[in-house]
């Protein structure tokens, strides 16, 4: 059985066991302390200019497609009652509607007034503060230069002063001007400025938010096909992080949301953009990824420095390597509808017909992905055997890609594999709403070795058809699209023809 005094020196124990655990809690929260970034792009993969990425970018920063949700945690001493807090690095590109303000460790602790501060100092600005005070001017005379003292009366064409002996002097040309000290008001630094009521004195761990533009990002992928074996490729992604927000972000972790976010455009107008989030994570890994809402979520697991006026680019997933694909010419002959003159007969005559080359994979386990890919522009590179360099091949981009779907890519035209299409008879019977149509398609296949060819045939004269003689299998894509597959031999020409029936 305890005594009173063994229970005593429990307590004292309890107490300081206690104590130091709150106060490791403490230092574990303060040292958690960071900025935390949200990105929202509305890039078009391959639709960034390319002075983005080169130094001193700033030029730029008014074509940067996207905006940021910024938020700060930090650790400020606060005075009980009612005191002011002045923050003066925060990001240039600043909403300042959107600013938000929350001590995370004393809740209580109200907002009474809120404002933002940008009347950046100038020269300008300077010149105009201290009209009617005494300035000092420096002005080059002969080898040496020559300091004039006065009060300045004006700047307009010039700087005119009134000497110590009341003359009036114009200076055109001058190499510096000397103030007294900063004006009251002119700052140096966009500064968020806050009236708060805190219930207590002492140091608070207080949240930061609000809205900036000048930041974006999108996604970068580069595939290295292997045409032997039947196409093999491999596969890297990489996020293109883009800073001219007017700050810089020392070890924010990064979190990237894929999908179609609904926005305000205009105060009222509502439309549909596609937006990326980028935000907080933790951990030492790469990025992770799950379903999120409707969207995708990428978790980065290390924190990240992205400096002010700075391109970065992070790995998105691991390369993938050795994923089956194939490579496919894709001849699209037939026109499209054209409204009322899709009857006309001359609408489909004689043309020549280029091959689309064409990389396709599926995206999934089986092929060693099965991961939801952001939208991005995908560079493709082939193998040169000859001297073990890889050479730029085409380019493509994608729009957000959900795993199990099929990338189809257009790379470029073939050199070697041309087309051509022609009509071989066409009757029309307008009172019963009836047309026959004949066509005969050319493959010229020229290269030293077989190709695989898709022809695309487009049936748009009618909404109903009937495929009344082909001269090849083929495949119904949709309502009105035919597709057959063809294996062209090695330097042949092959002829396709089909008739079709329209009823309408």
């Amino acid at each position: 059985m305890f005594s009173v005094k063994r229970l005593r020196w429990y307590g004292r124990h309890l107490a300081r066991a206690v104590m130091v655990l709150g106060l490791f809690s403490q230092s574990t929260l303060m040292a958690q302390s960071q900025d935390s970034i949200t990105i929202y792009s509305s890039a078009t993969p391959g639709g960034v200019p390319a002075g983005l990425y080169l130094p001193g970018a700033g030029r730029y920063s008014g074509q940067v497609p996207g905006f940021a949700m910024v938020r700060h945690v930090r650790e400020y001493d606060l005075d009980r009652g009612i005191s002011s807090l002045r923050v003066v690095d925060v990001a240039a590109g600043i909403d300042p509607t959107t600013v938000a303000f929350r001590s995370l460790s004393q809740p209580d602790t109200r907002v009474l007034e809120q404002s933002f501060e940008f009347d950046l100092v100038s020269t300008d600005k300077l010149l105009e503060r201290y009209i009617g005070q005494q300035v000092e001017v420096e002005q080059t005379r002969g080898d040496g230069v020559q300091i004039i003292t006065g009060e300045l009366l004006g700047t307009a064409g010039g700087l005119m002063l009134r000497l110590e002996d009341g003359s009036v002097q114009t200076l055109n040309g001058y190499q510096n001007v000397r103030f007294p000290s900063l004006p009251e008001g002119l700052i140096t630094r966009p500064t968020l400025l806050w009236q708060l009521d805190s219930p207590r004195s002492g140091s608070q761990q207080v949240q930061i938010a609000y809205q900036t533009s000048g930041m974006t990002w999108w996604t970068d992928y580069n595939l290295i096909i292997d045409p032997q074996d039947q196409c093999k490729m491999d596969l890297s992604a990489w996020v293109t992080l883009v800073n001219q927000s007017g700050a810089g972000y020392q070890q924010a972790k990064l979190k990237l949301i894929a999908g179609e976010v609904n926005r305000v455009q205009g105060g009222r107008q509502q439309s549909k953009q596609r937006f990326a989030v980028a935000a907080l994570a933790e951990s030492d890994a790469g990025f992770s990824e799950k379903a999120f809402n409707e969207y995708h979520l990428y978790t980065l697991g290390r924190p990240l420095d992205l400096p002010q006026n700075a391109t970065k680019q992070v790995e998105l997933f691991p390369a993938v390597n050795n994923a089956r694909c194939q490579q496919l010419l894709v001849l699209d002959g037939s026109p499209s509808w054209r409204g009322g003159q899709q009857l006309s007969e001359n609408l489909t005559g004689a043309r020549e017909l280029d091959a689309k080359v064409v990389v396709q994979f599926e995206n999934t386990e089986a092929n060693g992905m099965g991961i939801p890919l952001p939208a991005g522009r995908v560079r493709v590179s082939q193998l040169d055997e000859a001297d073990g360099n890889l050479e730029f091949v085409g380019e493509d981009a994608i729009g957000h890609t959900p795993r199990k779907d099929t990338v189809i890519l257009n790379t470029g035209v073939a050199f070697d594999v041309k087309g051509s299409r022609k009509q071989t008879s066409f009757r029309i019977d307008t009172r019963a709403r009836q047309a026959w149509e004949s066509m005969e398609i050319e493959v010229r296949n020229r290269k030293r070795e077989d190709v695989d060819v898709v022809v695309n045939e487009n049936l748009f004269r009618a909404t109903s058809w009937e495929i009344t003689d082909s001269s090849d299998e083929y495949s119904k894509i949709n309502s009105n699209t035919i597709q057959y597959r063809l294996r062209i031999p090695a330097d042949t020409v092959k002829k396709l023809t089909y008739s079709v029936h329209y009823r309408w």
